[in-house]
């Protein structure tokens, strides 16, 4: 199985800009900037890598503790999670040094023991969990 996505940029380092698309259409002509990623800014105009891996961490883990839930037979009322990637400054150049995972879930019949113990194989064998090479970290509460 592959995926793609596209980047277009247009005009010179920071005073550039470009756009995003995915192979699914979802993200479609996204613009995205310097400005967009090292802005933090509320209603910022356009999205930025970071904020996408994020998006991919937070829904890989998810979809990695429902299927491991269901193979215990636990059925998943709700999972909320949200990743925070961090980006920080390297040197030179930057590096992204952690992803913290926050979930609130909603799990019928598992005891909390259980629950933190799956959170965490799942936090640990998801894909997207696997390719960041940075600190990983979980905050878990069931509900």
């Amino acid at each position: 199985m592959k995926r793609t996505a596209k980047a277009v940029w247009k005009g010179k380092g920071p005073q550039g800009s470009g756009v995003l698309s995915t192979q699914s259409k979802v993200l479609q002509d996204q613009a995205y900037s310097f400005k967009s990623r090292f802005e933090d800014k509320e209603g910022k105009q356009g999205t930025n890598p970071e904020e996408l891996i994020a998006a991919a961490h937070a829904g890989c883990f998810a979809m990695a503790l429902s299927a491991m839930l269901a193979e215990q037979d636990f059925t998943t009322e709700s999972l909320h999670v949200e990743a925070t990637l961090t980006l920080d400054k390297k040197g030179e150049g930057f590096e992204i040094t952690g992803s913290h995972l926050s979930l609130e879930a909603q799990i019928p019949d598992i005891d909390n023991d259980t629950f933190q113990t799956v959170a965490n194989q799942a936090k640990d064998g998801c894909p997207v969990s696997a390719v960041l090479n940075c600190e990983k970290t979980l905050t878990a509460i069931l509900k």
